[in-house]
């Protein structure tokens, strides 16, 4: 007898989430439908209700914190006065004094 009971409720649950999603999609339809009424009383294009989503922006965001940051003037100031260099170490000029590889003529796969 429980077992039909915990059922029958379950089923009751079930059809009022259905119901209040129904009344949440019919309330959305239609402030959507006063929305475009009002568009084409006044005149103006009905623009859509879109969620604008860049990919990109992921990148960047990651690769703009991965950047060391510029040194602000106090940075350097404390800096040379303690004697140190100012450049991050992580920053090389290309081409700079590299004494560990030397340069071999480009050959064809053989």
């Amino acid at each position: 007898m429980m077992n039909f009971i915990l059922r029958v409720i379950l089923v009751m649950l079930g059809l009022v989430f259905a119901a209040s999603l129904a009344v949440a999609v019919m309330l959305l339809a239609a402030v959507w439908g006063v929305r475009y009424a009002w568009a084409r009383l006044t005149g103006k294009p009905v623009t859509p209700w879109v969620m604008r989503f860049n990919p990109r922006s992921g990148f960047d965001r990651f690769r703009s914190a991965a950047r060391p940051a510029e040194p602000s003037a106090a940075d350097v100031a404390n800096a040379r006065a303690r004697g140190e260099s100012v450049r991050s170490p992580l920053l090389r000029e290309r081409g700079g004094n590299v004494t560990d590889a030397q340069a071999r003529p480009a050959t064809r796969g053989e």
